[in-house]
């Protein structure tokens, strides 16, 4: 089988981060890039080298070339643009979230069910060797009963009232930001290591900056504001939180979100405890997994595929000791998506020696939405809300 075709719709962070992770791929090559300005579109392809560069999505997706389409743009995108990719049959890796609203996301998910291609959304941290040596853990019974689970999702990327970015206007982002933003990626994460749906929250959110102080100039993504003209522009989303969760089976959670705490850049952690140890992970230290006894000293396990789990291994592609991190779990996601996508070319037989696919579904994203709504709901009446299917 040849290479598969992939065209990427978006130019900022997210889309840089997928173009540079496609790359480490083998036999997945990257055709078209298209982006709101034509001009801008040329400019990245040219960078890139890139063949074909767009300045509408809608000609991207319809290009008979490519056979994949990655949906990295702004939120309020992600709806139309992932429902027409859907109604072409291709193949499509969204960007969480996957919607705006729950309404979208199920239309999303059942036209998703219904379609010839694969389809995902792009949960990362799934894919990191230490989480799934965390799940395998769990999973495993190696533990015994998991009863409470603790962590959160730091940055402070947006700390000072000068600091802005598209994510800040409901209108493109929507109605929530730090939970949509961050906290999606934690509930997904730590769903994924229990095997167990968050199905309870109570929620109380805070708006830190009420008015923030927007520079007349474009500003990408954690790019610094830089001084200059400036308009105040009232706030309607959240900068911090913290959620009080119920899971399946009983177990109690709580988590904080935050894009306002100075000197954490990326810090999405957990701390699980279970009858017979407990443990504890931290992206900004991805390669080590904490383990915590009673009556035995407390272990680091660090990342080394000769003596972890076989699910763990195989998204760890260097020796212990040769440290990898944010990029390397972008490229085990893709490379689990597109096993799957090469598994349907080639009629249905498994591609990886039947080894079930852990990327989330639309399903799995549709999921996350009732749950941010869930969040919100809470959050406005004081009380305790089930996140309903």
């Amino acid at each position: 089988m040849g290479s598969i075709k992939v065209g990427i719709i978006g130019t900022g962070f997210s889309a840089r981060s997928h173009l540079e992770a496609l790359r480490r791929l083998n036999r997945v090559e990257v055709v078209a890039i298209a982006s709101s300005s034509q001009e801008r579109a040329e400019q990245v392809a040219k960078e890139f080298g890139i063949p074909k560069a767009y300045g509408d999505a809608r000609q991207l997706i319809h290009d008979p070339e490519v056979e994949a389409v990655h949906n990295c743009t702004p939120n309020h995108l992600h709806f139309p643009i992932n429902r027409e990719v859907l109604s072409t049959g291709k193949h499509l890796l969204s960007e969480k979230p996957l919607a705006l609203n729950s309404q979208e996301s199920r239309q999303l998910m059942e036209w998703a069910r219904k379609s010839e291609g694969v389809s995902g959304v792009c949960f990362n941290y799934r894919h990191y060797p230490m989480v799934a040596e965390a799940r395998a853990a769990i999973s495993g019974g190696e533990y015994g009963r998991v009863y409470l689970v603790q962590g959160g999702y730091l940055q402070d990327w947006l700390l000072y009232n000068t600091d802005y970015n598209w994510r800040l206007e409901p209108e493109q982002s929507g109605s929530t930001r730090a939970i949509a933003d961050i906290g999606s990626h934690w509930c997904d994460t730590v769903q994924h290591v229990l095997g167990r749906r968050i199905v309870e929250v109570f929620a109380d959110l805070k708006t830190v900056h009420p008015v923030r102080y927007k520079p007349k100039g474009p500003v990408t993504t954690f790019a610094k504001s830089e001084d200059g003209d400036r308009e105040e522009i009232p706030i309607h989303t959240e900068d911090c939180g913290i959620v009080l969760v119920h899971f399946e089976g009983g177990i109690q959670g709580v988590f904080t979100v935050s894009q306002v705490s100075a000197g954490r850049k990326n810090r999405l952690y957990f701390e699980i405890s279970a009858e017979k140890a407990s443990l504890a992970w931290d992206q900004e230290e991805p390669n080590r997994l904490w383990i915590g006894k009673r009556e035995e000293a407390n272990r680091e396990l660090l990342r080394d595929p000769s003596i972890l789990s076989e699910p763990a291994a195989s998204m760890a592609h260097y020796p212990g000791g040769h440290q990898e991190g944010w990029p390397d779990g972008l490229k085990n996601l893709l490379i689990d998506f597109y096993e799957e996508v090469r598994r349907k070319k080639e009629g249905g037989e498994a591609a990886s020696g039947g080894k079930t696919p852990s990327f989330a579904t639309f399903e799995d994203g549709h999921r996350i939405m009732v749950l941010i709504e869930a969040v919100l709901e809470s959050h406005r009446t004081k009380r305790w809300v089930g996140v309903e299917e």
